[in-house]
């Protein structure tokens, strides 16, 4: 599992704190009058310091993240980036360029029991809720579709009319990205069951 983290090059930095204030995460700090990453495990890797910063002095980086693992190998997730909301994660992340996108409800993960194994597995997981949300999540696709080299798509939504609006989102942000990625629409009702068979576009 990866995630980005902030990097900081001490060197560039001229002690104008705009990052520290920039930061919703409390992850930065100044030491020595110099803008330092004094809670690595805070930063939400979102990059609200980056545009604030004039000198360059801020990048991002993947690191690896701890896997978490029990004895039970039904347990072993499947999760291979953080953050995974839509309306978080950077269009610009390293963990996207060639990936295969699992866009999912994020309720389904509870319906279905084996969401991990079944659905997640070498994939990056983006999760929303357009009702509870309240907003259109295909602006956010389009530009993530258009930055980066989507290899494939998976929609995983469940049987009730609100996931209707995550499924069109995805398909307007394909269409409005002007690339052809492949997509595919897996529907699970709310006793979790798998409704149809997937079907491929």
């Amino acid at each position: 599992m990866f995630k980005q983290i902030i990097k900081i090059d001490e060197s560039k930095c001229d002690g104008c704190e705009l990052c520290v204030s920039a930061c919703h995460a409390d992850a930065i700090g100044m030491v020595n009058g110099k803008a330092k990453l004094i809670h690595e495990d805070y930063c939400d890797g979102l990059g609200g310091c980056l545009p604030v910063c004039p000198t360059g002095a801020i990048a991002f980086e993947e690191e690896p993240c701890c896997r978490l693992s029990t004895h039970s190998a039904a347990s072993i997730t499947h999760l291979n980036q953080w953050p995974v909301q839509i309306k978080l994660v950077p269009v610009n992340a390293l963990y996207f360029e060639n990936a295969n996108l699992l866009i999912s409800a994020d309720c389904s993960a509870y319906a279905y029991g084996n969401f991990h194994q079944a659905f997640m597995e070498n994939r990056i997981t983006l999760i929303g809720c357009p009702k509870l949300d309240d907003e259109d999540y295909s602006e956010k696709l389009t530009a993530i579709f258009k930055e980066n080299n989507i290899r494939s798509v998976m929609i995983v939504r469940i049987e009730v009319p609100c996931c209707v609006g995550l499924e069109n989102a995805v398909k307007t942000a394909i269409k409005n990205s002007g690339k052809l990625i492949p997509w595919q629409v897996e529907t699970l009702s709310t006793e979790g069951q798998i409704l149809e068979e997937s079907l491929v576009f």
